[in-house]
């Protein structure tokens, strides 16, 4: 007996670029070298493939390729859609610089759990030492990385990555009065709190997870003067670029948009 069986492939989700200059409604554009590079090059687009652009502003555009030469990639756009993707929760991760490939992990999955805002940290226990043009390198790298992580999963604007600070300068900005609406939380493996037994936060959350090896006894201390709480996430210790992903993971299921 014979059966007739129907294929059915699901569409192609379309291509998502970040475009940081005006882009303009039912205008025309045209990509940067080392983007026009990466869409003819790596994503092997062409003369009449469809795209999204987003400039960050939390706006996205339809638009197709409409020439592809030597001296770049021009698209045509169509109209203005708002769209928003951004979690009811603003969480600022205050995030102490881990090696290589996993401070990658954590800034690409933090973007993906919907964090607002990233604050690399240098501490005590930092295995990584940054200063000058190479902590400046490493910024606009990590801010690629968010933008990279934006154009996957769907969100219009880019979360800010700011310059490299060290955990005691950054406390000690932080030591004048929180808002009332902030929470500030400390992740600390020996805490006695867990996250859902807090109250909802009326407003943001600022998250501080620590190195290789967390922070010592001193800046906890230090982070706790500055209103910071001590949580912890079960009693299994997690790796530093696990740690925070897990955490956003959580406070998004609680409070978030999960």
């Amino acid at each position: 007996m014979w059966h007739n069986f129907i294929t059915v492939t699901s569409a192609k989700p379309l291509t998502r670029l970040y475009f940081p200059c005006e882009i303009p409604p039912h205008g025309a554009c045209r990509l940067p070298p080392e983007q026009a590079h990466h869409v003819t090059r790596v994503l092997r687009l062409g003369t009449g493939d469809s795209v999204t652009l987003f400039d960050g502003n939390g706006a996205e555009y339809a638009a197709a390729i409409t020439q592809v030469a030597r001296h770049g990639v021009t698209l045509n756009v169509g109209e203005r859609i708002s769209v928003d993707r951004e979690s009811p929760l603003p969480v600022l991760l205050a995030q102490a610089i881990s090696s290589g490939e996993r401070m990658d992990y954590t800034v690409q999955k933090a973007v993906e759990l919907g964090v607002a805002r990233i604050q690399p940290l240098e501490t005590e226990r930092s295995v990584v030492r940054l200063d000058g043009a190479r902590a400046q390198k490493r910024v606009a790298h990590w801010q690629a990385v968010a933008v990279a992580a934006c154009e996957q999963c769907g969100r219009n604007r880019v979360p800010h990555v700011a310059p490299v600070m060290t955990l005691r300068d950054w406390l000690g900005r932080k030591m004048q009065p929180s808002p009332p609406a902030e929470m500030r939380l400390l992740l600390a493996t020996q805490a006695q709190v867990v996250l859902r037994e807090l109250p909802r936060p009326a407003g943001g959350v600022t998250l501080l997870a620590g190195p290789e090896g967390g922070l010592t006894f001193e800046e906890q201390h230090d982070a706790r003067r500055a209103g910071f709480t001590p949580v912890r996430l079960g009693p299994r210790v997690l790796r530093t670029e696990t740690a925070a992903v897990a955490a956003l993971a959580a406070l998004q299921t609680l409070w978030g948009d999960f």
